[in-house]
Parts: C-alpha cells; sequence; structure tokens
C-alpha cells in the first residue's frame, strides 16, 4: 500500500450512545473518528422525479483506508467528506443543511483478506 495515495480527510460517522436529560440511554448522530483516506469515482447516473421536476444524480464511489482505521466500520455508518473547514462547522451544527460529501455504505471489502487496506463502496446522492 502506497500511503501516498491515502489524500483526503474523510470522516467516519454513526450512531453514538449518551445519556439523555431523563437519564436514559439514547442514540445521537456523531463523528466519530477522522481517517486517511483516497476517494475513487466509479459510476454515476441521473434521475428524474417526474412529480417534482428535480434532477438528482446518483454516484457511486470506492473509498479505500487502512484496516486498522476502519475495523469496526459498518454498513450502518456513513463517511463524510468536506472540501472547506467552514461546511464541517455547518454539518456539526445543522446536519439537514445540504453541505459536503456524505457517502452511504454498501459494501465493505478487504481484499485478499490482508487486512492492510479495505475498499468501502458507497452512495452519493446529489440533489
Amino acid at each position: 500500500m502506497n500511503p501516498g495515495k491515502l489524500d483526503r480527510r474523510v470522516e467516519i460517522w454513526g450512531q453514538v450512545p449518551y445519556e439523555n436529560e431523563l437519564g436514559e440511554d439514547d442514540f445521537t448522530n456523531a463523528k466519530i473518528k477522522t481517517v486517511w483516506a483516497s476517494i475513487i469515482p466509479q459510476t454515476g447516473s441521473l434521475i428524474k422525479q417526474q412529480n417534482i421536476g428535480t434532477l438528482l444524480s446518483n454516484v457511486t464511489h470506492k473509498i479505500i483506508m487502512r484496516y486498522s482505521s476502519a475495523k469496526n466500520l459498518t454498513t450502518a455508518n456513513w463517511l463524510m467528506y468536506f472540501e472547506k473547514d467552514a461546511d464541517r462547522r455547518i454539518y456539526l451544527s445543522d446536519q439537514k443543511k445540504k453541505v459536503g460529501h456524505r457517502f452511504n455504505i454498501k459494501y465493505i471489502l478487504d481484499p485478499n483478506f490482508s487486512h492492510e487496506t479495505v475498499e468501502i463502496f458507497v452512495q452519493e446522492i446529489i440533489e
């Protein structure tokens, strides 16, 4: 593996447990950690919604990261990539805002079971 190819800082997000104001166990969306990764576009397609008249772009990517960085990663997690720190701050304050790139995980592969890197196949829907 050439670590120089891992040139993007990607955040791993997921449901994180916390204790709410009533003292009950609950879950919230939160950043788990930031890792170095490579983002490789794979396919893309346009989707037109009939009743609204809007276009969506369905893009798939392959994201490669170190095996040790993705050990506990599951399809319940999602990955975020921000081109600007300002976008990251906006997303942290309101996750409904359309900033950055949200990648929903479809499946995770460990090529050749080598435990060096993982290939994460993701989907991004762009409105």
